[in-house]
């Protein structure tokens, strides 16, 4: 312990220096200023592709990229450095994966919401999301969901993102004879399996920041498109530098979403949010004995008060809501154990506020294999689910299927409650029904009967 600090705790170390080290406790935490530096450095090369992916996926609901982009970097700056400040903890928050998909392909393109009233949903779920945080009624949500649904939820937008990753490539395409079949074996097809073998064996490798990494690669094998060989040009070169587009910025709908119909979609993403913050937090505490002396994660109620007005400042600035991200993990890996690694993670972010030009030579297929190897991490807890109990595992099943086949996360998460309320009923298991339950059952139904 002493020495590891040393650099921290040293005589000769300035007044700043030694304020940062009280200020974060790196010492009490076993820590020192240069590990928590390169903590923070090590979970923004991994994360990093959002500043890339988010834009990517909001466009297509209507959001222009470089607006997207800035908020993204915005939002991930303002939201990382409340975070290190004031929950002090190593945890990044950025637009999730997810989130955004839910957002955009259910939202906007599936129900027909203009992104402005999107975005005013998102706002009411993150209004929402801090009268929970506020009132710490966690546990409550936390005991009325049943897990092999969270773990269902997670898994199937995993699918659906891997999906629509696997679709902006061009890898699958719709078929009138089978729904959907294997795309033309073009060189963009060509491109895009390359750059996917190449990022799935970085991360085999570990390495830190792979799906960037992965990303880069692709779009270097993209630049010859349309120019040796291949019909569509890929990349073109608009410029190093701009400043920040903040066309999107205030453009929420906030009265607009106050709607009966989209009450299940702010649910949802509610649901979705609260529940990915809380499953993070506790991962990340499991992993790096961030707790505190009743043995709960550390500082939990104000990370999900950060987490939750992360995402309700989210919309103003133009973007899905904000999150945390279980990439953290790569900088708790090295040593990160204080809410410096986040206020590194926030600086690391800002400087991508003015490159919206270079990032916007990637093209979709160079954000694909990001797409496809997020959906793998997502399916993670689908080992977690009790398949030998079917009155547990077939709601979790038809919520995981669905959400891919019906391109929709909501339908999933909708089918997912209804069965499982329905089936507890019928088989004499009302006690396994609590009262939150019936409520989902309820908004899934009108849901249902409002956009479908």
């Amino acid at each position: 312990m002493e020495q590891i600090s040393h650099a921290a705790a040293s005589p000769g170390a300035s007044s700043e220096v030694r304020w940062i080290e009280r200020y974060f406790r790196i010492r009490d935490r076993g820590s020192s200023l240069r590990t928590e530096v390169l903590a923070g450095i090590a979970t923004f090369l991994a994360s990093m592709y959002i500043i890339v992916v988010n834009p990517a996926i909001l466009s297509d609901a209507g959001i222009p990229f470089s607006a997207a982009l800035s908020a993204t970097v915005l939002i991930s700056f303002m939201s990382s450095l409340a975070m290190g400040l004031y929950a002090r903890n190593p945890i990044l928050v950025a637009p999730g994966m997810g989130m955004n998909a839910l957002f955009t392909y259910t939202l906007v393109l599936g129900a027909g919401l203009s992104w402005e009233v999107a975005l005013g949903c998102v706002f009411w779920s993150g209004v929402l999301f801090a009268v929970l945080a506020m009132f710490n009624v966690r546990q409550a949500i936390i005991e009325a969901i049943p897990a092999s649904l969270r773990y269902a939820i997670t898994c199937g937008i995993g699918l659906f993102i891997t999906f629509i990753g696997l679709k902006n490539a061009g890898f699958i395409v719709g078929s009138e004879a089978t729904l959907v079949s294997l795309g033309s074996f073009d060189a963009s097809l060509v491109t895009f399996f390359i750059g996917l073998m190449a990022t799935a064996i970085m991360v085999v490798l570990r390495f830190n920041g792979a799906l960037i990494l992965g990303i880069a690669l692709t779009t270097l094998l993209a630049a010859p498109m349309g120019r040796l060989w291949g019909e569509e040009v890929m990349v073109e070169w608009s410029g190093l530098a701009a400043w920040p587009d903040f066309s999107a910025v205030m453009q929420v709908d906030i009265l607009g979403a106050l709607k009966v119909a989209y009450l299940p979609f702010i649910f949802v993403m509610l649901f979705t949010n609260f529940f990915d913050a809380l499953s993070c937090f506790m991962a990340l505490s499991e992993s790096a004995d961030l707790k505190d002396k009743d043995g709960n994660p550390r500082n939990l109620k104000r990370s999900m008060t950060v987490d939750a007005f992360a995402s309700m400042i989210a919309a103003p600035l133009g973007t899905s809501a904000a999150q945390t991200f279980i990439e953290s993990g790569a900088g708790v890996a090295q040593g990160g154990r204080t809410g410096l690694v986040a206020v590194t993670i926030a600086l690391l972010f800002l400087p991508f506020l003015f490159l919206s030009p270079l990032l916007s030579l990637v093209p979709g297929i160079a954000t694909a294999p990001a797409l496809v190897l997020v959906g793998l991490f997502m399916l993670a807890p689908v080992a977690k689910i009790d398949w030998g109990s079917y009155d547990e595992a077939f709601p979790a099943f038809l919520a995981i299927i669905l959400m891919p086949l019906t391109y929709s996360i909501t339908l999933g998460i909708a089918f997912g409650f209804l069965s499982f309320v329905l089936i507890k009923l019928f088989t004499g298991r009302l006690e396994a029904i609590r009262p939150a339950m019936w409520v989902s059952a309820a908004l899934s139904v009108l849901m249902l009967m409002t956009t479908h």
